[in-house]
């Protein structure tokens, strides 16, 4: 697990890069498109990531991100190009090496803590019951409290426990602080850092770009579809003398 350090993320060795590049990327997008009717939502999107990675994918409402997500977990298939996970082309089994938090609770009114948690202990094979009892204490949450009763800040700390406690190659979170207050999201930032896999990735998208770039390796700019900016968060920042949040508003600019 990875340490939480003054909310910063710990330095990777030096040799870091290099190893990585041999690596086979966790999740690799070749000449990606979808269309809906005559509306593209992606057009003609490639990159990769790589193991050990935290990328925020960025973008507008309406650019394309979350299609992007939907695709990666395996929901919904492309109109063309090339999605893979692990080496394996999404589908059927590229699902088991996926978990995904969507922007809408997976849990159910009538259920515990400890309901949620079952269900994910049984319906997926790699759901880890230490990891996920360990995640339940560092996010201060009850088993025996029921769903109905969390705020909203509980709430998105449980969806977040159920998708970090299965043991997956990568993790897609859309908008996983949205909505949320500052000392909730802080917690779920530093949940991501303490308990994401390194052998994995993280795709996180967001709008709320200021209070979450502090985790981010890597950030992704989607507009209108199409993939306009892709780097290394302090590469940007020692290039531009800008932080990705103000980048983000230049890119965005209306």
């Amino acid at each position: 697990m990875n340490a939480v350090n003054n909310g910063t993320r710990k330095a990777e060795p030096a040799a870091y890069t290099a190893k990585a590049s041999l690596t086979q990327p966790v999740l690799s997008v070749s000449n990606l498109t979808k269309t809906y009717g005559r509306k593209t939502a992606l057009n003609n999107v490639t990159f990769d990531i790589e193991p050990g990675r935290i990328v925020g994918l960025l973008g507008t409402n309406g650019s394309g991100k979350s299609t992007l997500m939907r695709i990666a977990a395996g929901l919904a298939q492309p109109s063309s190009g090339q999605v893979t996970v692990a080496g394996e082309p999404v589908g059927v089994r590229s699902k088991g090496l996926v978990s995904f938090m969507p922007d809408a609770p997976v849990t159910e009114d009538w259920m515990r803590i400890k309901d949620a948690m079952g269900f994910y202990r049984d319906f997926y094979a790699d759901f880890d019951s230490a990891k996920a009892s360990e995640m339940l204490q560092f996010m201060k949450l009850n088993p025996d409290d029921r769903v109905t009763s969390l705020s909203k800040g509980m709430k998105e700390r449980l969806q977040l426990t159920l998708a970090f406690s299965r043991r997956s190659k990568l993790y897609l979170l859309d908008e996983p602080i949205g909505g949320v207050d500052p000392v909730a999201r802080g917690k779920i930032l530093d949940a991501i850092l303490e308990f994401y896999d390194e052998d994995s990735s993280v795709v996180i998208t967001t709008h709320l770009v200021r209070d979450i770039e502090r985790i981010f390796d890597q950030v992704a700019f989607i507009r209108n579809g199409e993939l306009v900016l892709m780097d290394e968060v302090e590469t940007l920042r020692t290039r531009t003398g800008k932080s990705v949040d103000e980048l983000f508003r230049e890119v965005f600019a209306e």
